[in-house]
């Protein structure tokens, strides 16, 4: 682990390699798993506050859970996560050409139509976020699914604090990211020989 602020590190994020190929799973994070995706309630307005520009774009079967169930509820571990359709897809997720999975969200944002990007526990991913009463655990989930990203990361050199750059700077600042850089660049040149970050 690296101590970096009041963040507790993996070294994951420094070692591995990690670029998303959805040409390869088709954004299969938005559809598997067992609960939505960690929010905030200020992340929870601001969906809600968007939603009207979306909505129209979202599956019949999610605007429904929305319509009943609101677009967010709390999960069996307590937390406050995106809602659910059948148990699986996030009410969020939208298809594309070829049967890619979008974030209706993300792609609203990307267009200039909405203010709000995506909750940043899915900006994220495949970084996941623990807090503590003394110090925050920046960890790197490793999935299945998400293998051709390992393999296409490597492929490119890029590793996974590099390819989430911008959620990382949006999540903790500018500050703690370059501080992190810095401490990747050096903790590379004394254990990670070649591939050492330039």
């Amino acid at each position: 682990m690296l101590e970096i602020q009041n963040t507790l590190v993996s070294l994951d994020l420094i070692e591995r390699y990690f670029t998303c190929d959805t040409d390869s799973c088709l954004g299969e994070c938005c559809i598997e798993g067992d609960a939505g995706a960690p929010i905030t309630d200020d992340e929870r307005r601001h969906i809600e506050a968007v939603l009207p520009a979306i909505y129209d774009e979202l599956l019949p079967a999610a605007q429904r859970e929305i319509d009943e169930h609101g677009v967010a509820y709390i999960d069996v571990e307590g937390d406050l996560v995106t809602s659910i359709v059948d148990g699986r897809n996030c009410v969020f997720s939208c298809y594309d050409k070829g049967g890619m999975c979008l974030c209706a969200l993300e792609r609203a944002y990307r267009q200039g139509r909405i203010d709000f990007c995506k909750p940043v526990s899915c900006h994220l991913y495949p970084v996941r976020i623990k807090q503590y009463p003394t110090f925050t655990a920046v960890n790197y989930h490793r999935w299945k699914i998400c293998k051709c990203a390992e393999i296409l990361g490597r492929k490119k050199g890029v590793r996974v604090f590099q390819f989430l750059k911008e959620p990382l700077t949006r999540r903790f600042g500018k500050e703690w990211y370059d501080e992190l850089c810095l401490t990747a660049r050096e903790y590379l040149k004394q254990y990670g020989g070649d591939n050492a970050v330039d």
